[in-house]
């Protein structure tokens, strides 16, 4: 991976991309094999994910009339706890046009890791997804609707093995609005923490595909995550892919998928940052 980022940094600068101006620090350790690496190197063009690349799915998911440069954007902040000097942030966005495979009752936007397949690496043994978001008080989610932000989706896209969600989940009376929330097949909620509008949110999930168990890991700012749960007993069976993004559900409807209200001239975003599968074998989690 180094390799790539090193050649991608000087072609965008030989394009004369600007690299963010907030001071970068040095990256915090990976400390196991990474599997997927979805962090993005600084100066990198929007454009460069509208064709095929080495960081995510360039066909997935988002509207059929969209480029991913109408959806991704760079934003100037500072960088998040595993991205150091040589990456940056990537803001996911939604618009009226967010609509993926005719699911009109959706507004979707969600990258899939470029080698990410629905029978890989990422579904078997012990991995652990890494994710940072960072809140974009110009394009402030309407936390009265149920955002999907981080999921891992069965092969048949019959479930969600786990599910990192927002705002107010359907038929969830219980739950704050104004909290991230991790969640299971089953649409419990296994874990939450207040959403954090000022600073870097930091998460990872370990998923042992062998004991069917799910753990949770947190930080805030800069400092090392810590484990928020113990190893919870899951159904992680199924296969299937990771998504990262935005799928923010309507309301006023039983069914989500095809119809409820969403509000018209949408401009919503999601800061991501730090984002990668590691192979936890023998209890390996980045912290």
């Amino acid at each position: 991976m180094q390799s790539f980022t090193l050649l991608a940094a000087a072609l965008f600068a030989s394009a004369g991309f600007a690299s963010p101006t907030p001071a970068k620090r040095a990256v915090n350790a990976i400390n196991c094999p990474i599997v997927f690496d979805g962090r993005v190197p600084v100066g990198t063009a929007a454009t460069f994910f509208d064709t095929s690349n080495a960081l995510f799915n360039a066909d997935y998911v988002k509207g059929a009339n969209l480029k991913w440069s109408q959806i991704l954007q760079l934003p100037n902040v500072s960088s998040s706890r595993f991205d150091g000097s040589g990456y940056e942030a990537i803001e996911v966005t939604l618009s009226d046009a967010s609509i993926f495979n005719n699911q009109n009752g959706f507004r979707r936007a969600g990258l899939q890791f470029a080698s990410d397949s629905s029978t890989g690496p990422g579904a078997s043994g012990v991995k652990t997804l890494h994710w940072s978001v960072k809140q974009d008080a110009t394009r402030p989610l309407n936390l009265t609707h149920e955002y999907l932000n981080v999921w891992h989706e069965t092969a048949d896209y019959s479930a969600d093995q786990f599910m990192f969600e927002a705002g107010t989940i359907i038929g969830s009376s219980g739950s704050d609005k104004a909290s991230w929330k991790i969640l299971n097949r089953s649409n419990q909620i296994l874990w939450s923490t207040p959403i954090d509008n000022t600073q870097w949110q930091n998460f990872a999930v370990t998923l042992d595909y062998n004991k069917n168990t799910i753990q949770v890991y947190y930080s805030a700012g800069t400092a090392a995550l810590t484990a928020a749960t113990t190893a919870i007993s899951a159904d992680i069976s199924g296969n299937g892919q990771f998504q990262i993004g935005m799928l923010k559900k309507p309301t006023g409807t039983s069914d989500v998928v095809n119809s409820g209200y969403q509000e018209s001239n949408l401009n919503e975003g999601q800061i991501y940052g730090g984002l990668f599968v590691e192979d936890s074998a023998d209890g390996c989690v980045s912290t």
